[in-house]
């Protein structure tokens, strides 16, 4: 008797508890672009996300010339300021924000040159964030797109 207790008992517990263990393993999309571009201290769950391989974002970013243009609004606590020489620099809940392309610093200005079809993913770390630099403001990481991401061109074109 005591037996069966133990193994119904068993069942009724161990079945759900198996079952909130696969939903638990279901990433979101943030968790999969987390892993799939960021590294060492880029590596946070606690960031702004924006894929721009996602045909909805990739059509709206396009029309802009900066990227940072186009992040105004879509971010909370994010400004763009633009100085007298058209460089524009991030704050971040009223800090300057450092930004980093492929997990390199660049200066403000890089952005200007770097085209926004050429950027796979931007990651919006707030609050402090040190990568070797002392910051209070976050940071804008800002990934390109790797060469296995790019359509291939038709044999026809070449």
């Amino acid at each position: 008797m005591k037996t069966l207790l133990f193994i119904t008992m068993i069942l009724t517990i161990g079945i759900p508890a198996l079952s909130q263990k696969r939903l638990a393993q279901t990433k979101t999309k943030a968790e999969v672009l987390n892993e799939k571009y960021c590294s060492g201290l880029f590596n946070t769950a606690h960031a702004d996300y924006f894929d721009l391989l996602d045909d909805q974002n990739a059509s709206s970013a396009t029309s802009y010339l900066n990227v940072l243009d186009w992040l105004q609004g879509r971010v909370a606590g994010l400004r763009i300021y633009t100085t007298k020489y058209s460089v524009r620099i991030p704050f971040i809940r009223n800090q300057r924000a450092n930004v980093f392309v492929d997990e390199m610093p660049v200066s403000y200005d890089y952005l200007n040159m770097l085209p926004v079809t050429d950027i796979a993913m931007i990651k919006i770390i707030k609050g402090p964030f040190s990568a070797g630099w002392s910051t209070g403001g976050g940071a804008v990481a800002v990934y390109t797109i790797r060469g296995e991401e790019e359509e291939e061109i038709p044999s026809e074109s070449r």
